[in-house]
């Protein structure tokens, strides 16, 4: 039983109140951040910034809020937080009892999300997130990718990956046999990268990577915010 379906047959007590959140849901960022809002079955409202034409986030109203100017920002009554690694740990704290425990079960288990959450922000995420601009994102904000820093951005993936076939020959998530938020932190620049940038092949020579990537992936929450997010467009 999927996530949403737990989520609509819940009680009235039980339901979460909802929260705003303020991004684009084609963002790498907003999208994880969504994701983990699914499947902590957070009710939210997605309050969309412009970054493209009237680039919204560059406004008074927002520098407000997000003074650096980067989305997404999460509003929780008296609580506002930015950076999206910052936020889905705030959510899955506050809501462990709630949806999908992304922290596992244990001490052990939280002390290895927390590891792997370090891992995808200083190795995985400075490794790949050239590659999707140069490939991907550039183009739909008017400039011109450079060919030349994507392959050395995919050099350093490689690498990473070598370490994560590694690792995941011995467990079927990064943090354990349970699927976490360090799993969760990695999908969305894996997405692009795969589905837009057409690099696939670096996933699927990878057995155990291919394996991890194919269940991540699939998740029902992942698969819902896809079809809200591009409507009309199928995926893998």
């Amino acid at each position: 039983m999927s996530c949403e379906h737990d989520h609509d047959m819940a009680t009235a007590s039980s339901v979460v109140p909802k929260v705003k959140l303020f991004g684009a849901p084609y963002s790498t960022c907003t999208s994880r951040v969504i994701m983990c809002l699914m499947e902590k079955q957070v009710d939210y409202d997605l309050q969309v910034v412009d970054i493209a034409k009237t680039q919204d986030h560059k406004k008074p109203e927002f520098l407000a809020m997000q003074p650096f100017g980067m989305i997404p920002v999460l509003q929780d009554k008296d609580i506002q937080v930015f950076e999206s690694r910052a936020i889905v740990r705030y959510i899955a704290r506050k809501h462990e009892g709630h949806g999908t425990p992304l922290y596992g079960t244990s001490e052990k288990d939280r002390a290895m999300v927390e590891q792997w959450l370090e891992v995808e922000a200083q190795n995985y995420n400075p490794a790949i997130a050239p590659a999707v601009w140069h490939l991907v994102h550039a183009p739909l904000f008017g400039q011109q990718g450079d060919p030349a820093i994507a392959a050395t951005s995919l050099q350093k993936l490689e690498k990473v990956l070598d370490v994560y076939e590694g690792v995941l020959s011995k467990s079927k998530y990064l943090a354990g046999d349970f699927f976490s938020l360090a799993d969760l932190s990695h999908i969305p620049f894996t997405h692009y990268l795969i589905n837009d940038g057409g690099k696939g092949e670096i996933y699927d020579k990878r057995p155990h990577v291919k394996a991890w990537w194919t269940s991540i992936s699939t998740r029902p929450t992942w698969k819902k915010h896809l079809s809200n997010a591009f409507p009309g467009r199928t995926f893998p």
